[in-house]
């Protein structure tokens, strides 16, 4: 099992990948977003802002109002990390249950070619 501060690594590396996508690709593909990752088995849940500049900085605090993500991923901490290394295929892992996201249909769609 991963650590706490090893899924804040994780997620920060995912931010700087994000922003490594081509600017008119996020252009069109990305909507503003609010975006939860769970990680049960460390009983911690971060927050973060997908957007037309980017994917802001994830961190523990929720957002002001206490709306609920409009995309919410559920994850283990080794398999957010082996995600974000490549080590770990999105497809595999959503039908193998390893991943599961909570969003509409079209916010999948959207990330499915981004990521």
């Amino acid at each position: 099992m991963a650590s706490v501060e090893e899924c804040r690594a994780a997620l920060a590396k995912l931010v700087a990948q994000f922003d490594e996508i081509d600017e008119q690709d996020r252009a069109k593909h990305v909507v503003e977003r609010t975006v939860s990752c769970r990680v049960p088995d460390l009983d911690v849940t971060f927050y973060g802002r997908l957007h037309y500049g980017g994917l802001d900085p994830f961190t523990e605090r929720p957002p002001a109002g206490g709306k609920p993500a409009d995309v919410k991923l559920t994850i283990a901490s080794d398999d957010l990390i082996a995600l974000v290394d490549g080590e770990l295929d999105l497809g595999r892992a959503l039908l193998g249950g390893r991943v599961k996201i909570d969003a509409s249909f079209g916010d999948l769609l959207r990330l499915r070619r981004l990521l």
